[in-house]
């Protein structure tokens, strides 16, 4: 066992150690329900069947009046409250029980919904992302028993990874009953396996569907390739003017040289983490930092034309791209996504004609750090870890953070979790370290012993 596996003075450590066992069995079941919450894909009962576990789970663990409240979107979130200490300081803990689709299962190396041990990780869609997280409370709460000195409140929700925008509609109707002091948004993680950190800064989005015409149908390309407009091409042409020859996002009128003033992402890490093959060069003029936290980045994700099996010799009448722009602190989603639709417009060629679709777009976030529930966090993390707590920014959007910062414009809202770069989450053979959940677990605990002392005081 390493140093940071030791059990401390009261055996609270020792204690989280002795429920991994039971962690890994809660896990099994939990990411044995495909609770993706999208009907076309899997029945709505898998996702009624994880509520309904989280529900159950919580209840052992002192939560009382546990229920399910339907939000906007027709999902349901797990609801529930411990109380503490008279005169204690509230806590929010926030994860989600929906997953990401497993994608191609042909990929993954593990049946996607089966929880399979291998190399020492812990393999299963949402073992990270984010069930892994939902253990981490439970364990947390195991292992401090009646030792819960602050009041609870218990927040799951069931459609996150849609962006359908549920939990973020249900919150300002319903601030009275989620309102806490601390919120603990249990959906990132560190910034490597044994590496505690915090994340503080989220991107925004602002997606865009281009659609580009030219012909009134297909016709041959060799009667009339040469002269005629190609739809593709003129696509082709808009999407490589998003980009330079260094990588950099070039969307006109968006600021794409601001800087990361926090920690490093080291490149040679990076490259490992984002499975980044060799001899290819990673993107940009900035440091990793700035790419992936600080600059706007756009990102084609889907392309509609002809597959090469069974394209036909003809010049494409149509073509379509979606795109995602992942906007950084201090920029507006509106104005980005204004941006990059006058600059398709701008640059579409020859004339053809242009629609666009606005998509979802969501502001970026940036955390309120130096109150004393991160000074509780920090020292909970050091003595989990053995090693300081650094902060990090996340090229990903939660647009809840924003939700519950606007409503709750008191409160400290921290983001952690088990995550970490080798999880893959929203990827094939996504997995959780299960040192990362047991880490996890003790900091939370001893967190939330510090801070009913230190939010009292404050």
């Amino acid at each position: 066992m390493d140093g940071t596996k030791a059990k401390d003075g009261n055996g609270l450590r020792g204690r989280v150690h002795d429920l991994m066992d039971r962690a890994r069995t809660d896990l099994t079941e939990l990411v044995s329900y495909r609770s993706v919450a999208d009907p076309r894909q899997y029945p709505p009962e898998e996702c009624t069947k994880a509520a309904k576990w989280v529900l159950d789970a919580f209840g052992e663990v002192g939560f009382t009046g546990m229920r399910l409240e339907e939000t906007p979107d027709g999902s349901r979130a797990v609801y529930g409250e411990r109380k503490g200490l008279a005169g204690a300081p509230t806590v929010l803990l926030y994860a989600h029980y929906d997953v990401q689709p497993p994608l191609d299962e042909a990929a993954w190396r593990t049946p996607p919904f089966q929880l399979t041990e291998h190399n020492g990780r812990w393999y299963g869609r949402g073992t990270a992302d984010c069930k892994g997280n939902i253990l981490m409370h439970l364990t947390a709460l195991r292992a401090l028993g009646d030792d819960v000195p602050v009041n609870l409140k218990l927040i799951v929700e069931g459609s996150e990874e849609q962006g359908t925008g549920g939990l973020e509609e249900f919150v300002p109707g319903h601030a009275d009953l989620l309102a806490a002091d601390v919120i603990l948004v249990c959906d990132t993680g560190n910034a490597a396996v044994g590496a505690p950190a915090a994340t503080i800064s989220l991107r925004g989005l602002a997606n865009v569907i281009v659609t580009v015409e030219a012909l009134g149908s297909e016709m041959h390309s060799g009667m009339f390739g040469g002269a005629a407009p190609d739809a593709l091409a003129a696509l082709i042409h808009m999407l490589s003017t998003l980009r330079d020859e260094k990588g950099n996002t070039t969307v006109k009128g968006l600021d794409n040289t601001q800087t990361w003033n926090g920690e490093v992402y080291d490149p040679q890490q990076f490259r490992t983490d984002a499975n980044v093959l060799d001899g290819v060069s990673l993107l940009g003029d900035g440091t990793v930092s700035d790419m992936l936290w600080a600059r706007p980045a756009v990102t084609v994700l889907g392309i509609d034309c002809p597959p090469v099996v069974g394209s036909a010799a003809a010049i494409q009448p149509h073509a379509r791209a979606r795109i995602n722009l992942r906007v950084p602190p201090g920029m507006d989603p509106k104005v980005a996504q204004d941006a990059l639709i006058a600059h398709l417009e701008a640059v579409a060629p020859w004339g053809v004609k242009v629609k666009t679709e606005r998509e979802a777009s969501g502001a970026p976030f940036r955390a309120a750090t130096g109150g004393p529930a991160y000074d509780a966090l920090a020292a909970a993390m050091r003595e989990s870890y053995g090693r300081n707590l650094t902060t990090l920014g996340q090229g990903g959007s939660i647009p809840l953070c924003n939700v519950f910062a606007d409503t709750y414009p008191n409160a400290e809202i921290i983001l952690m979790g088990v995550e970490e770069p080798l999880t893959l989450m929203h990827a094939p053979n996504e997995s959780v370290d299960p040192d990362e959940i047991e880490r996890m677990a003790f900091a939370e605990a001893l967190f939330l012993k510090r801070y009913a002392t230190a939010g009292r005081a404050s």
